[in-house]
């Protein structure tokens, strides 16, 4: 159905041109005929699904895992992994936090790990930030340490996982050794 109607849209472009010889104009119109169709749904870019929203009234226990974006408002009692997270002013997260970018407007108790991390003047935030650039804004409270990777979302961003490697990579060679 669709290929009917490119068909009778091609011919009158190739009378258009009735200087060209016979075969350029068949060519002519083979390329446009692919090009027609191709520019409007396989170049136009993807419109971005809004933020998962978890409301103010919304209490989870367990992990919460999103390759998109998302704004919690509610309490989530896990750790939570996402590309953009929002904490809201009346949220409250028990557990890590691990995203590209984190705004923080609420409470956090546990790490936050991310590329981009901000604390707005409402945050509230009781454990380590392991990020590559940081925001705190004046009137932040936060309990904690600070510290700059240039991959805080890798394995070497989690220092628990880091440091036993590192020591077992030691401790083994001077085993072998003695």
């Amino acid at each position: 159905m669709f290929s009917k109607s490119k068909i009778s849209d091609t011919p009158p472009a190739s009378k258009t041109d009735d200087a060209s010889p016979a075969p350029s104009t068949a060519g002519a119109a083979v390329a446009s005929k692919a090009d027609s169709p191709s520019p409007t749904p396989a170049f136009q870019p993807k419109a971005k699904p809004s933020p998962s929203l978890l409301s103010s009234d919304l209490t989870i226990k367990g992990n919460v895992t999103s390759s998109g974006d998302i704004q919690i408002e509610g309490t989530i009692e896990g750790d939570v992994r996402a590309h953009l997270l929002t904490v809201g002013e009346s949220a409250t997260i028990r557990g890590e936090v691990i995203a590209d970018d984190v705004v923080v407007n609420g409470r956090v108790i546990g790490r936050v790990r991310g590329l981009k991390v901000r604390l707005t003047s409402s945050a509230k935030v009781e454990g380590d930030i392991v990020h590559k650039t940081i925001a705190i804004e004046s009137g932040a409270h936060f309990e904690g340490s600070v510290q700059r990777q240039e991959d805080p979302l890798g394995e070497a961003g989690d220092r628990r996982a880091s440091k036993p490697a590192a020591k077992t990579a030691v401790a083994e060679p001077e085993s072998t050794d003695a």
